[in-house]
């Protein structure tokens, strides 16, 4: 009697269908920049220095799960209705137990699978999982050669405006080619390749203390390089002192030193560029989602099974308490 209840239970159940696409991430180009990050190695870790904690499916996977797109898909859908929430946060809720993404360890694959009890609701809506990561990617530096061409492109654009107030307070100086006598130019041109990868390594040892401790061996080696290279510097200012001599020497040093950043940061801002080309950002889709013909959920056989086992242990309890004790 409780299988037959039971089963018939589970016709008053609502039917939930589940789609699933599957998509592959785009594949981190590092070819292009690990040549020439290794002949520049002060500056080979400077836009890279936060990332590496988290893979590049996780990151996608986080990315669908953020609100800005899951609020797209709320309106895209009606899902406020389709959920009857009355708050946008309560159809949020119900979405992150509809939504669920997986992420292969051998393939490295994406899979993406949608609860709903429309079944074309529940494809479309896995399908448009992929349409909203590839919108929101086309606007955020995720990958690693978008991070770099990022943070490049900031430290080209205010190296070219400091390069650009450099020369112009060369020229004002009164600067010619004959008063490099009063200070060799390969010692000038030598003090500026040094305090250029002095900044540098400054601004790496920041943008580690951004992610870690003081006490982690990375910092600690940065911190060294860079005490290194501040007394490689001391040393040659005080050979040759900056505040002594014609003032257009020292313009002209900190000329060379401008114009060294700006090179070294052009020559990374076009790696970075050929590398995001090459992502080209492909987030290859794999397998669509289709309308499933079958329900997922409720799985009546189980449902029935365990309604059985339920009116069979209650029927137990039942004789056991009925039953007269025995004599002794």
């Amino acid at each position: 009697m409780g299988l037959v209840l039971a089963y018939g239970f589970s016709f008053l159940i609502p039917p939930t269908y589940t789609a699933a696409s599957t998509l592959l991430p785009p594949q981190q180009q590092q070819s292009a920049a690990a040549s020439a990050l290794a002949s520049l190695g002060t500056l080979a870790g400077l836009a890279g220095g936060q990332g590496g904690l988290r893979s590049p499916a996780d990151q996608y996977v986080a990315l669908m799960q953020s609100a800005t797109v899951s609020d797209r898909m709320i309106d895209r859908f009606g899902l406020l209705q389709a959920y009857d929430a009355k708050y946008r946060i309560d159809a949020r809720k119900q979405l992150f137990r509809n939504a669920r993404f997986s992420v292969g360890r051998k393939d490295g694959l994406i899979t993406i699978e949608v609860d709903d009890t429309d079944a074309k609701r529940a494809a479309d809506m896995a399908n448009r999982y992929i349409e909203e990561l590839r919108q929101i990617t086309g606007t955020l530096a995720v990958s690693e050669a978008q991070q770099r061409r990022a943070f490049f492109e900031q430290q080209l654009q205010a190296s070219r405006d400091k390069l650009t107030t450099a020369q112009v307070a060369l020229q004002s100086s009164g600067f010619n080619q004959g008063a490099l006598r009063a200070e060799p130019k390969a010692a000038a041109e030598g003090y500026a390749r040094l305090k250029a990868e002095l900044t540098a390594s400054e601004i790496r040892l920041q943008v580690l203390r951004g992610s870690l401790s003081d006490t982690t061996p990375e910092v600690r080696q940065q911190q060294s390089v860079v005490q290194s290279l501040r007394a490689q510097l001391a040393r040659t200012e005080q050979a040759t002192p900056v505040g002594e001599g014609p003032d257009y020497v020292a313009k002209y040093r900190e000329f060379k030193y401008q114009e060294t950043l700006f090179d070294l940061f052009s020559r990374q801002y076009e790696i970075a560029r050929v590398d995001e080309s090459r992502e080209g950002a492909l987030i290859q889709v794999v397998d669509v989602a289709m309308p499933p013909e079958k329900a997922s959920q409720p799985r009546r056989v189980r449902i029935a099974l365990l309604g059985a086992a339920g009116a069979l242990m209650l029927a137990l309890i039942w004789i056991g308490l009925i039953s007269p004790p025995t004599k002794r």
